[in-house]
């Protein structure tokens, strides 16, 4: 069967790594890929010709923190997320489930949506799947994550089944209101208040769950692949403490069920290595917070070579004197041209070109190492290299 947005062009004898690309409204993504994280409308500290210059395709937007601030009415005079921000490549949003669960004791589930207050000024809000699909639509999302229920890392059967269940029948809400907002003109003049879209309309993927059960990450694998979605964002797999092993087996699971013609994300995820890991397991598109993250913390990730990386404090006494280069290898010049003492100086200092400095770093080595993945499965590489991936 052929996809509607993904090719593939290799695959891997003795692993279910391929090398691909997804076509969508606003451009086309290489995969594997990487998303950084622009939660509210930026990669922060970045511009839009920052992504460019290391590399980036496609990047994540936040579904709840751009709903709070600017809010609907901003986006929709603005002409949606990529005309606001300047960025015009294609852009996956989050469905805003994961920070409703983050919130903790002041939201809570129903089988209608998520009630929580806004942290910053209590307002209460009401997120249905329903909803979740008019702001991603507002954002103009080339890709619209279902509305999902999230859980602790550990928790019983029954929990799990229950929220299991409940995300496939958010994702059928989810998938109805995506259609009706797509094809009725009338009814998207209705809810959202406007005639057109922001964008062409981008495509659905759905939310396969299960905890850390293996018959449930099945079963939720199967389920949501019934409901045909354009491709899948497995959720769940990070929420807080797993050991890898059990991160690596839940998503095997999954993909060994899940169509081989449609894309797959991984929500969440993660160190290099473990993304090293996830694509011999068959993931194709990835995003997490923790290269920028720990880049403003001054936790800086440079390569050994193309087997190892090591992760570094460079706000060390170590580096104190240390005036090489940041990384000379670099294509980023900044990073060729300030050295890590004087880095370590802006971090400590608390200097927001710190910030930045550390956060093309550590992003200029995930663009590469998704590069590297790429080539080494293109040239037929990747199986005797890809277990061997480690952190020094």
């Amino acid at each position: 069967m052929k996809s509607q947005i993904f090719e593939i062009s290799h695959r891997s004898p003795s692993s279910k790594a391929r090398r691909g690309v997804v076509t969508l409204p606003h451009g086309t993504a290489q995969t594997p890929g990487f998303m950084s994280i622009g939660t509210a409308g930026s990669v922060k500290s970045l511009t839009v010709y920052d992504l460019q210059a290391l590399g980036a395709e496609i990047i994540l937007g936040n579904t709840y923190h751009l709903w709070i601030k600017p809010d609907l009415e901003v986006l929709h005079r603005a002409g949606g997320l990529h005309a606001f921000g300047g960025w015009d490549g294609p852009i996956l949003t989050d469905s805003g489930g994961f920070q409703a669960f983050s919130l903790g004791a002041i939201r809570k589930f129903s089988e209608e949506g998520v009630t929580f207050k806004v942290p910053a000024n209590g307002e209460l809000r009401f997120l249905s799947p329903e909803k979740s699909m008019q702001i991603q639509s507002i954002i103009g999302s080339d890709i619209t994550l279902v509305l999902d229920e999230l859980l602790q890392a550990e928790v019983d059967h029954k929990t799990a089944t229950e929220a299991m269940l409940r995300t496939r029948r958010w994702a059928m809400r989810s998938q109805t209101e995506f259609n009706k907002l797509r094809s009725d003109q009338k009814y998207r003049a209705d809810i959202l208040g406007i005639d057109t879209l922001a964008t062409p309309h981008g495509v659905l993927f759905g939310i396969p769950q299960g905890a850390q059960f293996a018959d449930l990450r099945a079963e939720s694998a199967r389920l949501t692949m019934e409901l045909d979605f354009a491709g899948y964002s497995v959720g769940g797999v990070a929420n807080g403490g797993e050991p890898e092993e059990v991160m690596y087996s839940q998503v095997l699971t999954q993909t060994e069920i899940l169509e081989e013609h449609k894309p797959r994300h991984l929500l969440g995820v993660g160190t290099p290595k473990d993304i090293v890991q996830m694509v011999a397991r068959g993931i194709d598109l990835f995003d997490c917070v923790y290269p920028t993250r720990n880049a403003r913390h001054g936790s800086l990730i440079f390569e050994i070579d193309d087997s190892t990386y090591e992760e570094v404090q460079i706000t060390a006494k170590r580096f104190e004197f240390d005036f090489s280069p940041i990384n000379s290898d670099s294509a980023i010049p900044e990073l060729r041209l300030y050295s890590k003492s004087y880095l370590r100086h802006l971090l400590r200092a608390k200097e927001l070109l710190g910030m930045r400095l550390a956060t093309l770093q550590n992003l200029d080595f995930y663009y590469r190492l998704m590069h590297t993945i790429r080539t080494k499965i293109e040239y037929g590489t990747f199986d005797s290299w890809w277990e061997g991936y480690k952190r020094a």
